[in-house]
């Protein structure tokens, strides 16, 4: 069972900050290209901190984590995100 709950929390890692990254790029009202590029920037600083945050706190914290199912899916959702760019409709 830790080995399950171990890559679940590889795959919330990357998942939660994509959706931080999601949220602070909807929510912004850029009415310039430098302004978009800001919101980008930051948003792309606050995915960073918060997957090595996540990171820290999931190795710190549970005792039980499998690393190698956890570092598996962790990667492994890194992956799959930008592939669903090339899904085509």
């Amino acid at each position: 069972m830790p080995g399950a709950i171990s890559a679940l929390l590889g795959g919330l890692v990357n998942v939660t900050a994509g959706w931080v990254y999601a949220m602070m790029v909807s929510g912004s009202t850029a009415k310039s290209a430098g302004q978009t590029l800001r919101t980008l920037v930051r948003a792309e600083a606050s995915k960073i901190a918060l997957i090595v945050l996540q990171l820290w706190l999931v190795l710190t914290a549970y005792h039980d984590v499998v690393v190698t199912a956890f570092f598996a899916a962790f990667v492994i959702s890194v992956l799959v995100f930008p592939m669903a760019l090339l899904v085509r409709d």
